[in-house]
């Protein structure tokens, strides 16, 4: 069992951990989205995106996940056998279409053309509509900022199918967790990436609570009544995530509603997304820019810790850490977890019903 001290996690849990070589844990997922009628190119991407959320400590947006999409491939909510496409609108506006698939392959070719466009013309924004769950978002604010961009993503939409996050003096989940990522070229140690929802915990922590048996943070969750809890099944009972930072985390979700819905137009799938995307070496030279980032960030990481903590963390910093501690031990997960996942491989997948 591994160390539960070197695994990054927000769930209290009742049982086990194993410990699941990356490589096996990738051929197996691989292996439940083709067989669900996902292309080659698209089950491997995704199933690599999921392992690598775990291997930066993102549980919530990792292999866990693998049960949401395969329930909604069987649902029809998403569709397996779609490719994104790049458009133009009618209104002269660049959009990645998803076609109603998966949304981890649209969020990749709406960085890698973004990054493209703004080399040539300093900036580029784009929307990505019709798509499925997008994944962990700060993995592709981070391609674009390796690549030497300032890249921004917010979005949200379909509150109608999500009610989740109770909107700041409610008790009623009214609004999506609306996410935003901001990657940005950083110092020696890479790039500095922003990834959060606008409630206290992301959705996908709700859903891997119960699929492990386990609890939540405290001050996270309330209940029917307006209560707080930790039980998940109370969010299932007609709960709420509570917003981040009270009325900041609210405005900024309904901020996200507003650009998802009302600019971007309807939500056909999950949600609509935002992309803006900045070359910052038109601001400044590269080497001076990383210059100047390194020491803002290297007075920050010496800052003393207050109390309870061990250091000062840089956004970013914190997830490529964990994945080089674990990428060659591998990957663990909660036991009851993983044993769901394992069952998918060996029948047509049919779980419980999960969102954002």
């Amino acid at each position: 069992m591994p160390d539960r001290q070197q695994v990054r996690s927000k769930l209290e849990l009742q049982g086990d951990r194993v410990t699941i070589a990356v490589q096996e844990a990738v051929s197996i997922v691989d292996g439940i989205f083709r067989r669900i009628g996902c292309s080659t190119d698209i089950a491997q991407t995704v199933a690599a995106h999921l392992a690598n959320s775990n291997l930066c400590g993102m549980e919530s947006h990792g292999l866990m996940r693998t049960l949401q999409y395969a329930e909604q491939f069987e649902t029809g909510q998403m569709r397996p056998d779609v490719k994104p496409r790049l458009r133009t609108t009618p209104r002269g506006v660049t959009e990645v279409d998803g076609c109603h698939g998966i949304g981890i392959p649209a969020m990749k070719m709406a960085v890698e053309h973004g990054c493209e466009v703004a080399r040539k013309q300093s900036m580029s924004a784009l929307a990505i509509r019709n798509v499925g769950h997008t994944g962990r978002l700060g993995e592709f604010t981070e391609m674009a900022a390796q690549s030497g961009c300032l890249c921004i993503v917010i979005g949200g939409g379909g509150r109608q199918r999500w009610r989740q996050v109770a909107p700041y003096g409610g008790r009623c989940a009214m609004l999506p967790t609306n996410p935003y990522s901001i990657g940005i070229p950083g110092g020696d140690r890479g790039p500095v990436v922003l990834d959060f929802a606008t409630s206290k915990i992301a959705g996908g922590w709700i859903y891997a609570a119960r699929s492990a048996g386990a609890l939540l943070p405290d001050n996270a969750l309330m209940d029917a009544d307006g209560n707080v809890t930790r039980d998940p099944e109370d969010y299932f009972r007609g709960g709420a995530i509570m917003p981040a930072g009270g009325a900041k985390g609210y405005a900024l979700a309904l901020v996200a509603e507003m650009i998802a819905e009302a600019m971007l137009g309807p939500v056909t799938t999950e949600g609509n997304w935002l992309m803006i995307t900045l070359d910052a070496s038109r601001f400044r030279e590269p080497s001076a820019m990383q210059t100047a980032a390194e020491e803002l960030l290297q007075e920050l990481r010496h800052c003393p810790p207050a109390p309870g903590f061990d250091k000062v963390e840089v956004p970013g910093e914190r997830e490529r850490e964990h994945r080089q501690r674990t990428e060659e031990s591998g990957i663990s997960l909660p036991e009851k977890t993983w044993q769901q996942i394992v069952s998918l491989s060996d029948r047509r997948p049919g779980v419980g019903s999960q969102s954002s």
